[in-house]
């Protein structure tokens, strides 16, 4: 069993990205394989923005079902299936992981849930075949960054156990101001000015500043009023290690949402 030595923040952005052959970011997804990430991993976790619960829970399926978790988007998007195997034991390791070295006092098993597009319209990109075994794992967006980075240390241990762990949310993430263009109207210089501190501060090691990211970044509530897009960044963190190095492996922008996307090395 080969160890994966990476975990991946990646910015999925509208739903759109499913269809939509203009968007630069859907190129990134689509060269996955053979530029980003060449290996096959055994199967993968997805810390997922669009599964927000009160405790930690992971899906324990037998196949995944496709949740189209969208309204007023076109027809052909809602049938789209992406029915990868579901990954029983690793949602039972995660788990046991989560609620030993993790000190959680609750993890729920959800046997019904599938995936949401947050997991299944990068995945649908990267790894069309399906499959490839998926486990989603939920953000709890009443917590904090701090709390998502020891989440993530805690499941470090999938690494060795040839788990791909990727963390799907948005580097920005505020929908109300959707109609502006970050890259032309001054307006929206929040967006710029948040994704550069989060860049600058990942690729410079600076995971203490992400964690006190409402605190530390410029604009935190502008670029997101709600959490749960940023928390997959800190779960993905955390599981890459103290001594993980960032690196920046996309990025492009539709409106105000920036796609940027991370890689964090770490030295197993």
């Amino acid at each position: 069993m080969e160890k994966v030595n990476q975990t991946f923040y990646l910015s999925h952005g509208s739903p759109r990205l499913s269809i939509d052959e203009s968007l630069e970011a859907r190129d990134f997804f689509k060269s996955w394989s053979h530029k980003v990430f060449q290996h096959k991993p055994k199967s993968i976790l997805v810390i997922s923005a669009h599964w927000d619960t009160e405790f930690p829970s992971v899906n324990t399926v037998l196949r995944n079902s496709t949740i189209h978790d969208f309204d007023g988007f076109p027809e052909p998007m809602y049938k789209l299936k992406y029915e990868a195997p579901g990954a029983i034991e690793l949602g039972k390791r995660v788990k046991e992981l989560l609620m030993g070295g993790g000190g959680m006092k609750r993890v729920d098993e959800d046997t019904n849930r599938g995936l949401d597009h947050g997991a299944w319209i990068p995945l649908m990109l990267m790894y069309p075949e399906a499959d490839i075994p998926v486990c989603q794992l939920s953000v709890q967006s009443s917590q904090s960054g701090s709390y998502h980075y020891n989440m993530g240390k805690s499941l470090a241990p999938l690494k060795e156990e040839g788990v791909l762990i990727i963390g799907s949310g948005n580097a920005t993430h505020n929908i109300r101001m959707r109609g502006y263009n970050a890259l032309t109207d001054p307006s929206v210089s929040w967006a710029l000015e948040f994704d550069l501190w989060l860049r600058d501060s990942l690729l410079q090691g600076r995971y203490g500043d992400v964690n006190d990211w409402e605190e530390k970044a410029p604009n935190p509530r502008m670029a997101h009023p709600w959490p749960e897009h940023l928390y997959p960044l800190h779960v993905a963190m955390g599981a890459a290690g103290d001594d993980a190095k960032a690196e920046q492996i996309h990025t492009s922008w539709s409106s105000t949402l920036s796609y940027s996307s991370y890689k964090f090395t770490s030295s197993i």
